[in-house]
């Protein structure tokens, strides 16, 4: 039992307050050990050690812990502590001391019988600068952090304050908190302009997360050094340069990473994923390297794409373009008529593209209602799409979980404005690839286990059990029935089965998706639960990931059997995975909001139009709509519906009308007015029609 109580003392100091359930979890205890930790806290508490607030279990020796602030538009935040500890909320009234990104320490306390987090000492701030708005109150110039609480204010004394107009959009250098007022000093280091007098939202996304635009010269110098000796790579390559292989992307893509060719191997198949050899250019330690790592990922910003590679390299050298020589390594992998792998190698090559198409050119040679552009590609194409079916029936089977959402394409002009969204449909050459590039990942992710060498996995763990509770009480309102839960994934993928063809089949999708955790990268598998995958890596795209470029290079060592000092390289890797899950996280965030705000300026030529959407979420203030033929997400105010006084049933997720009993709720169709559009908020104002 003492062992229990010190491992149950140390988490507590690492993760605040915690359940039993929690402690059991995080403990990896079995049922069978249940009575053994509750004596072990019974024991701990009569000690002293431990404290029990309204249920929930704390360490009397660690007051505080340290976490990521994480702010929210709303005027309050949440304390990030780790991927095994619920985020904790931070009340408006602490938001004036931090910004969002800060690592801070903070302590817990119980109020109104929930945790929250309260601010002790911030130990890190996230940038030294901030994009930010300027706002005049009672002859005072302030800054305000775009896209942050209204309760994060930067009092900036700077002359040029007087001449510029609010809402004018500046970089503020950031100084020092006063406590006595309660706010921060800073003062304008540039100013970008007007939001009204021109589109500044890509130069605003760029600067608020910090992105990097330029190469260093050491960069630029190392990329122009590089050249391709192919006489000296034969001797160490496999030539596949007659083979028929191709690559299909994206009509506006630059950059290829995968080329794919088949071969009919008896009744099976035979499959070659080769993918571009980055890891030959790009030296360990040198400036690109650095720089790729500092990036970490390319980030796609609407009409601009911040490579993380120099051009040099992600639209030349390392680009599987048509008709040239290219280094790859190559996923060859060998499949039984029912789709099971029955075999695998790996090693580096030469190969030449024989074709670059497109999504919609690979359907339609496989519909017949194309010209194929190399004598070949129509049978490869009518093997992979067999195959495919194969490998997706069986992925199917294990528990895969598809979360196919629709999509739009935001279609901008040579100045950056918003001139169109049309839908983007994905089909089977899409799903074709998709698959295929998920089998590679999995097959390199074992042979490096199989080989014994460290990997940089792709995890992705069960969903939190509170999370999917909240998810099944959301899904009852819709009507659906749950039998007994489970949180494995075939669960899941019977609910979005369930929901296929309804009106509320994507709502459910994206709330599916949201009572899951994140993916990240970590050198511990725990397997990959929504590919129903026991090891997953990423491999395929080390143009634009950096973790791709790592594995590229485990694998060269695994197969020249080099010497690898194990527990260095996976203390490396445990710094490095988590370098880059923040950097895909900072990604996914710059290019949502980048869309987001360019969606609404959009819809600026539509105020006054009617539209048909679908109730996303639902406040006691009103509920979100997201109109359908846009994908676009805007509000209508409760103070809107003037035929009726509306009551917000929290539990059911729904507003009911006093009088009328009128009812709104999650995954209703309705139809919307645009009322107006604030740019600088970024909000879209609906009214019911």
């Amino acid at each position: 039992m003492k062992e229990i109580e010190e491992r149950v003392l140390e988490l507590l100091s690492k993760r605040g307050i915690l359940h039993f359930e929690e402690i059991m979890r995080l403990l990896n205890l079995e049922n069978s050990q249940r009575k053994a930790l509750k004596r072990a806290l019974k024991a701990l508490r009569k000690s002293g050690k431990v404290v029990v607030e309204r249920g929930r279990f704390r360490s009397e020796q660690a007051q505080t812990f340290t976490g990521r602030f994480l702010a929210y538009q709303g005027g309050f935040g949440f304390l990030q502590i780790g991927k095994d500890v619920k985020d904790i909320y931070i009340p408006p009234f602490e938001m004036n001391k931090v910004f969002d990104g800060d690592l801070v320490r903070a302590k817990a306390v119980i109020f109104r019988g929930k945790t929250e987090a309260r601010i002790v000492k911030v130990l890190k701030r996230a940038r030294k600068e901030l994009a930010c708005s300027l706002l005049r109150e009672d002859g005072r110039c302030f800054a305000i952090p775009v896209g942050h609480s209204p309760h994060q204010k930067i009092y900036v004394s700077s002359p040029v304050c007087s001449k510029l107009k609010d809402g004018t959009l500046v970089i503020v250098k950031l100084g020092r908190f006063s406590q006595k007022e309660g706010l921060f000093f800073g003062s304008v280091k540039e100013v970008l302009g007007h939001p009204q007098e021109q589109n500044l939202i890509l130069e605003l996304i760029i600067r608020k997360y910090g992105l990097r635009v330029k190469y260093p010269d050491e960069v630029l110098q190392e990329a122009a050094s590089l050249e391709l000796s192919l006489e000296k790579e034969f001797k160490k390559r496999r030539d596949l340069r007659h083979q028929l292989c191709f690559t299909i992307d994206p009509p506006n893509a630059k950059d290829f990473d995968d080329a794919v060719a088949i071969e009919k191997q008896g009744n099976g198949y035979r499959l070659f994923v080769h993918i571009a050899d980055v890891s030959a250019f790009v030296k360990e330690e040198g400036a690109i390297d650095k720089e790729a790592l500092a990036r970490g990922f390319t980030f796609y910003l609407p009409g601009k794409t911040l490579h993380m590679l120099p051009d040099e390299l992600s639209s030349g050298l390392c680009s599987l373009v048509p008709d040239v020589p290219r280094l790859a390594m190559t996923c060859e992998m060998e499949f039984d008529s029912d789709g099971a792998l029955i075999g695998y190698e790996i090693y580096e090559s030469v190969i030449i593209s024989k074709a670059r198409l497109t999504y919609d050119q690979a359907l339609e040679i496989l519909l017949n209602e194309a010209d194929e552009p190399i004598f070949g590609i129509s049978q490869s194409l009518r093997l992979m799409e067999d195959l495919y079916r194969l490998l997706a029936r069986s992925r199917w089977e294990k528990g895969s979980i598809d979360f196919d959402f629709p999509e739009t394409e935001l279609v901008v002009d040579e100045f950056g404005e918003p001139i169109s969204v049309e839908p983007y449909k994905r089909h089977i050459a899409h799903r074709m690839i998709e698959q295929f590039m998920v089998h590679c990942n999995e097959v390199i992710a074992m042979h490096l286990i199989k080989t014994g060498y460290p990997c940089l996995f792709r995890v992705h763990e069960q969903p939190d059990s509170e999370k999917v509770a909240k998810l099944l009480e959301i899904l009852a309102g819709l009507g659906y029935k749950v039998g007994q839960t489970t949180l494995e994934s075939r669960f899941f993928q019977k609910i979005l089965e369930d929901f296929e063809s309804r009106p509320e089949e994507n709502l459910v999708r994206f709330l599916t998706l949201r009572s899951m955790r994140r993916a990240y990268y970590s050198p511990h598998n725990v397997g990959h639960f929504g590919l129903a995958s026991e090891h997953y890596t990423h491999f395929t795209s080390p143009i634009r990931r950096y973790s791709d470029l790592v594995v590229h290079r485990l694998v060269k060592q695994s197969l020249e059997k080099e010497p690898i000092d194990v527990k260095k390289t996976i203390y490396q890797l445990e710094a490095l995975g988590e370098h880059l899950s923040f950097q895909e996280k900072l990604a996914e965030d710059a290019e949502k909001e980048a869309v987001d705000r360019l969606k609404i300026r959009f819809m600026r030529a539509h105020v006054g139009s009617e539209f048909e959407g679908i109730i996303t979420g639902i406040i006691q203030s009103g509920f979100f709509v997201e109109i359908s033929q846009f994908l676009v997400e805007g509000f209508v105010g409760i103070s809107t519906l003037n035929n009726d006084q509306y009551i917000f049933d929290e539990p059911a997720h729904r507003l009911v009308g006093v009088r009328s009993g009128k009812v709104f709720r999650l995954g209703d169709i309705v139809k919307v007015l645009v009322a107006g559009v604030n740019e600088e908020r970024a909000k879209l104002e609906l009214v019911l029609r």
